[in-house]
């Protein structure tokens, strides 16, 4: 019996549904127009690929894409839209799993990054990375930046979604950067509830794990469309590069 990790079959039957707002058109394009200027004629690896939200209309742009995702379940999800047959697919733990050939691009988008719950698997995650770019290859990761000034003295835990048949509950553990988002569903009048565990990481060590995997910040930004990363900003996309020798 295969381990899918956090996201099973009972997660992947309604993950799309369940995240309908990242894959709207608004959401979506800025990303995938990102990622096409950088892959050029180059391929691009996605770290975490799901149901295809971002390599399924990347690939529809041109672009070779190859996914690396832990969840069979997920990956069968892709497999079944159209354009999914298209992506090559390994399945394993992106910070370790390896593939053949050479990248122009690597990605990790919508916070998971945050999935790898210990530092020294983010910090194996770069170095991956790293091993899969070509010379002045790039790796761009979106994540959130953590809301802990957001979180009063003493409390540990911050709701993000409260609705009638919904509610999402993040827990903070600030001594080992630990995170569990709580998710309650009402289905049939019964609530369901599942727990995902995180690890959340700061804009400067992220830096410092590219740098000890050997690459360099080229730039960040607060979202897609390249707007200004500064002090109040509550996403971060940052790009590094791998040197030309």
């Amino acid at each position: 019996m295969h381990s899918d990790g956090y996201f099973d079959e009972h997660i992947a039957s309604t993950y799309d549904q369940d995240s309908a707002g990242s894959f709207a058109d608004d959401v979506v394009t800025p990303t995938v127009d990102f990622l096409v200027r950088l892959a050029g004629d180059g391929q691009a690896l996605e770290l975490g690929v799901g149901t295809g939200r971002i390599a399924i209309p990347l690939a529809e742009r041109g672009v070779s894409v190859h996914g690396i995702d832990l969840s069979h379940a997920m990956v069968a999800r892709m497999k079944d839209k159209p354009g999914g047959e298209k992506i090559g697919v390994t399945i394993g733990d992106f910070s370790t799993a390896k593939v053949d050939g050479r990248f122009s691009v690597a990605y990790l988008v919508a916070n998971t990054i945050e999935n790898l719950t210990t530092q020294d698997a983010q910090v194996a995650c770069f170095q991956n990375v790293a091993d899969h770019l070509e010379p002045d290859g790039r790796f761009v990761i979106e994540v959130a930046v953590p809301d802990l000034q957001r979180l009063p003295p003493g409390e540990t835990v911050k709701s993000f979604r409260l609705t009638e048949d919904r509610l999402g509950f993040d827990e903070y553990d600030v001594a080992d950067q630990g995170l569990v988002s709580h998710h309650y569903r009402k289905v049939d009048g019964n609530w369901e509830q599942h727990s995902i565990p995180f690890r959340y990481v700061w804009p400067s060590e992220l830096d410092l794990m590219a740098r000890m995997a050997g690459m360099q910040r080229v730039e960040r930004w607060s979202g897609w469309k390249r707007e200004p990363f500064a002090s109040d900003s509550r996403k971060l996309v940052a790009m590094w590069q791998k040197p030309s020798g």
